[in-house]
């Protein structure tokens, strides 16, 4: 490829990414993909520890990054965490809504507070950061948001009720978001992911063959390209499945 080809290749230098659930699983893939990318990132997981180290690891591709703990569904601390982003890099081009929950229980064992926790961090975290970073984002003249749901938001399995109850709700929300943000030059994107090779599939239900399910990698550089399209066009909701999905047809 020449020099003139590769300076015309699509790029995200200079553009700054906040990523939540950043430090595992597709929030790592993520992180790792735009820093290639050249995004500046903000790489956010309720584990301060294991930001930091993927802070460090992301940072030999030559983009400032900075790491963030926080409990994305707790009101205060999402809109602090928007306001530490902007403080460190003065802008904020994209948010990204990946850190999800889940608790494999029937409801008849599911208590109030354990429902709550789903919620909370798979509704409600990505309203309030998007809800913060939309303010920057309108003032700014335009952003990004990308909400992560999942097959689950459009078919049900037991023992998962808030779990679907989340995800189907971040589904309703993101299209919400994307009517009414749309007007403003803020994209908004819903990315409906598959069975991918992560932790938090593979821990919870061992007996799954990893060789049914996708690279995390792969769902990453979908959303990469989506980020990518020409100012002019949005992708308002993409599904990225697994070739050999078995939980949708």
């Amino acid at each position: 490829m020449s020099d003139r080809l590769a300076q015309e290749q699509p790029s995200l230098r200079g553009k700054a990414v906040f990523v939540t659930g950043g430090a595992s699983g597709l929030g790592a893939a993520l992180c790792q993909l735009l820093a290639r990318s050249g995004a500046d990132l903000i790489v956010a997981d309720i584990n301060h520890d294991m930001a930091t180290v993927s802070a460090n690891i992301l940072r030999e591709h030559g983009v400032r990054v900075h790491a963030l703990g926080f409990d994305v569904g707790d009101p205060a601390s999402a809109e602090h965490a928007i306001g530490a982003a902007l403080d460190r890099f003065g802008r904020l081009d994209v948010l990204i809504n990946n850190a999800g929950t889940d608790l494999t229980l029937p409801m008849a064992e599911l208590t109030p507070q354990q429902w709550s926790r789903v919620i909370n961090t798979n509704l409600n975290g990505p309203f309030l950061l998007a809800k913060y970073a939309s303010q920057h984002m309108r003032k700014a003249g335009g952003g990004h948001i990308v909400n992560v749901a999942s097959t689950a938001a459009k078919r049900a399995w037991p023992d998962a009720s808030a779990y679907h109850a989340s995800k189907w709700g971040l589904l309703g929300l993101s299209h919400a978001m994307h009517a009414e943000l749309r007007p403003h030059n803020i994209k908004v994107t819903a990315v409906i992911a598959g069975g991918m090779r992560t932790p938090f599939l593979l821990e919870r239900f061992p007996e799954l063959d990893p060789a049914t399910l996708q690279d995390p990698m792969n769902v990453a550089q979908a959303i990469r390209a989506v980020l990518l399209l020409p100012p002019e066009s949005v992708v308002a909701e993409i599904t990225v499945l697994p070739m050999q999905e078995s939980s949708w047809p």
